[in-house]
């Protein structure tokens, strides 16, 4: 295992995103020294205002290739975290030019400015489990030298971005690692389903609608908390090798049904039910369980909290949230 590096000034691409968001608290956490800088396309409202009072956040469009060169040269980075991204996998089946076309050119301004500029900071390169597919059964657990098999938009531009990040580490010494993250919890983000579920079950406590809205449930994901997601993210910062890709994520499956079931169980009232075939993709994964063997062995991580305390805290804070006025 490599000795920690350690790093001065940090920048996030899509830090008001809601990974971009908890990585960048997950980083404060642990190194309260390190500047944080940030970009996001979106205006500044009520909700990522306050990411504004404790990290230096600047508007700015990935796609502008000299704005993005500027913006580098003036804040000088020793560590990148390239989240940045139209993620959104079931509506990019409805908007596929706009989704390739954003992911690619905004990561291919980015490898491309720092190679013409005088830094050399290392890039983490967030990429995703989608980039699988649906893998067979004979194949599971995942590896890293799995073939790539696509079948969404948003997948598509995750394989460029995987594959132009190889190219620019091989070809021109950059220096990046590349994550591919599994499933994992997200209050922040509601178009996920494990989100859209603890959400709609207060709303059914709070006596605000009657039924739960779903879509396939019939879906295997591996699922981890979103702290050791962005421990993962941390660490391999911290302590993984130039070069490498990494699987991260659990090492058991739960289905979609599953998950509905335990949020379900937490919950004192009468929880409805009813498929919604609105949020039922046009392609979906069947089933998928990484191996992080790689991972865990080059930075020693490993998942702390369990799927269900995981599903728990998921539900507790989105009642805490919900008691809130925004």
């Amino acid at each position: 295992m490599l000795k920690n590096r350690n790093f001065k000034r940090c920048i996030i691409t899509g830090i008001t995103g809601s990974g971009g968001s908890y990585l960048a608290d997950h980083i404060r956490k642990k190194n309260k020294k390190i500047k944080i800088y940030g970009t996001t396309r979106k205006k500044f409202n009520q909700i990522n205002k306050p990411l504004t009072n404790k990290y230096k956040i600047t508007k700015l469009n990935l796609k502008n290739y000299l704005k993005l060169e500027e913006y580098l040269i003036k804040t000088k980075p020793d560590l990148i975290y390239h989240i940045a991204s139209y993620a959104d996998v079931r509506k990019s089946f409805f908007k596929p030019i706009n989704v390739i076309n954003n992911n690619n050119i905004i990561t291919l301004n980015l490898l491309e400015a720092v190679r013409n500029i005088n830094i050399s900071p290392l890039i983490i390169l967030c990429s995703s489990s989608e980039v699988y597919g649906n893998v067979k059964k004979k194949e599971q657990p995942i590896k890293e030298d799995t073939l790539m098999r696509p079948i969404s938009p948003y997948a598509v531009s995750k394989c460029f971005q995987d594959l132009v990040s190889q190219v620019y580490q091989k070809s021109y010494g950059l220096k990046i690692i590349i994550t591919r993250m599994f499933s994992y919890t997200n209050g922040r983000r509601y178009n996920l389903f494990q989100s859209s579920f603890a959400k709609q079950i207060v709303e059914i406590e709070n006596n605000k609608r009657k039924i739960l809205y779903h879509g396939n449930l019939k879906s295997f994901r591996s699922l981890i908390d979103i702290e050791d997601a962005m421990e993962a993210y941390w660490v391999a910062a911290k302590r993984g090798r130039i070069g490498e890709i990494y699987n991260i994520g659990g090492n058991k499956s739960i289905s979609v049904g599953k998950v509905l079931d335990y949020l379900k169980s937490f919950s004192k009232s009468k929880i409805l039910t009813k498929i919604d075939k609105n949020l039922i993709r046009i392609k979906d994964i069947n089933i998928q369980v990484p191996s992080s063997n790689k991972f865990r062995k080059h930075t020693s991580w490993k998942p702390k909290i369990s799927i269900k305390d995981s599903l728990k805290k998921l539900l507790m804070n989105e009642r805490l949230k919900r008691k809130v006025k925004i």
